[in-house]
């Protein structure tokens, strides 16, 4: 693959935009009984049992202040750092929002398709962002010569939402530069077995922001927590933008229960079955390829992206089967023919294809 001079990465940022940078998958069941939600990437049947308890547990302890002290250690073992490069945050969106306000910079670039929060977070603080399109051509793979080098934050998601792309962390930390924060947000990662390609807990790599979400393995969306990995310069600005007791009891209660070894072999065995599950949903969608329906290539994350003639009509149709998709449009860098689906069970993948060869037939 060719690389870019920088009179072309530069042509290839694109300012402001037209997509709902606020639609989220939720909106596609949100009011909606009865639906089988593919369009939510918050792993099935979670919370588990054990973590629910432990949260009973902690109800506990409401009437004192939140001491994130000991979640913030468990976190930083887990990724062999200090507590001092380790932010507790009010999940991954909060963190976005704190980057975009703490931090000064003058050209912020988000690499797109990708999880739009973060540009959303940028705009609402004041910033002009530049856009980085990757290309489905080149599978929407990083070309780190596509990013200008006047860019002073860079965002990237890896694995990517909603590409299910995982870039090679070589080819991420060739974005970094002196002068440069480079914001990776790996809220998908404990879903890739092995967590290949993850950059947390590096401290090697100047100016690296590492964003990770217990939302999505553990089914914590309602709770919200998530952190950062940062140098302590860093973690420290962050931490002073926050406002007092931003993480409540319960959350970190469960940032530290999370950091457990049999969590973390539990979320290795989930990163597995994902894979399999994953197989079993691109095998049965192999079908439709001659309907000119077909999924990008060599995903990872634990959803697929979609492409399909007629998108909206089939996502439309899905649903009254009782299947909720997430629509693509709202990607800077995607159009109307994309489509998310979530990796399922294969019972539901099954009934999923059914829908579809149904829906196809008619």
């Amino acid at each position: 693959m060719r690389t870019p001079t920088e009179t072309e990465a530069e042509a290839a940022v694109e300012r402001g935009g037209d997509p709902d940078l606020r639609h989220h998958g939720d909106a596609e069941v949100r009011g909606t009984a009865g639906l089988t939600d593919l369009a939510v990437n918050v792993r099935a049947n979670t919370p588990p049992a054990w973590l629910k308890r432990h949260l009973a547990a902690s109800l506990d302890g409401l009437a004192a202040y939140p001491d994130g002290r000991a979640a913030q250690a468990a976190v930083a073992a887990r990724h062999g750092v200090t507590p001092d490069r380790v932010l507790l945050t009010s999940g991954a969106a909060e963190a976005f929002v704190l980057l975009a306000r703490a931090l000064k910079v003058r050209q912020p670039v988000v690499v797109h398709p990708q999880f739009t929060e973060p540009e959303a977070a940028l705009r609402d603080a004041g910033h002009v962002v530049g856009r980085v399109l990757l290309r489905e051509s080149d599978g929407f793979r990083l070309t780190p010569g596509a990013v200008p080098e006047s860019a002073d934050l860079v965002v990237i998601g890896n694995p990517t939402n909603p590409t299910s792309v995982l870039h090679p962390a070589a080819s991420i930390t060739e974005l970094a530069r002196p002068g440069r924060v480079l914001v990776v947000d790996e809220a998908f990662m404990d879903a890739v077995p092995g967590e290949r390609e993850a950059l947390a807990g590096r401290t090697d790599v100047p100016g690296l922001v590492v964003l990770r979400s217990l939302t999505k393995t553990w089914g914590l969306a309602g709770l919200r927590i998530g952190y950062v990995l940062s140098d302590p310069e860093t973690i420290a600005t962050l931490a002073a933008a926050q406002p007092l007791w931003p993480v409540s009891s319960p959350a970190l209660a469960a940032a530290e229960a999370c950091m457990a070894p049999d969590a973390l072999a539990e979320a290795a065995e989930a990163a597995r079955q994902i894979a399999a599950d994953r197989a079993h949903l691109l095998g049965g969608l192999a079908e439709f390829a001659s309907a000119g329906v077909r999924a990008m290539e060599n995903p990872e994350g634990p959803f697929i992206l979609l492409r399909a003639p007629e998108a909206p009509a089939l996502r439309e149709r899905l649903r009254d089967r009782g299947f909720a998709l997430r629509r693509g449009d709202t990607f800077p860098g995607l159009g109307a023919e994309w489509l998310r689906v979530a990796v399922r069970d294969r019972g539901t993948t099954d009934r999923l294809l059914g829908a579809v060869r149904a829906v196809l037939g008619g």
